[in-house]
């Protein structure tokens, strides 16, 4: 199983990045789908998630209305679009995923929200820097 993260980068507040993770060694549109982001010192923050048909999608927040998520199961490729790029998006960016994501998303739906940034991964990204700054 691999999941391979890429797109971050340096951009100016206000601007835009498209990050990706592609994956492979596994069933992929049998898996939901994360983005997390990690600042060193502060707790892992969940910014979205994707269920495996793209059915049912949940945002951090502090992103909502500036990132869209979205999947192409045809390259088994997740996508997550940043708009509105702000100094507090800057972390490291992973994508991640585990056989419970969709069991979640189906008992606590809305809720998943909140969860998402403590659930056990099982497969995780390399991560990629997303820094914001003028």
């Amino acid at each position: 199983v691999q999941l391979q993260a890429s797109g971050g980068g340096l951009v100016q507040p206000g601007g835009s990045l498209r990050l990706s993770c592609a994956a492979s060694g596994f069933r992929f549109d049998n898996y939901a789908i994360a983005w997390l982001r990690q600042v060193p010192g502060k707790e892992r923050e969940g910014v979205s998630m994707i269920s495996k048909s793209g059915g049912s999608i949940f945002y951090l927040d502090s992103v909502k209305g500036r990132f869209t998520i979205s999947r192409d199961n045809a390259k088994n490729t997740v996508y997550l679009q940043m708009n509105s790029l702000k100094s507090e998006d800057t972390a490291v960016y992973y994508c991640a995923t585990d056989r419970t994501l969709e069991g979640i998303i189906r008992e606590f739906g809305l809720r998943t929200v909140g969860m998402m940034g403590q659930l056990d991964y099982d497969y995780w990204g390399q991560g990629t820097q997303v820094t914001v700054s003028s």
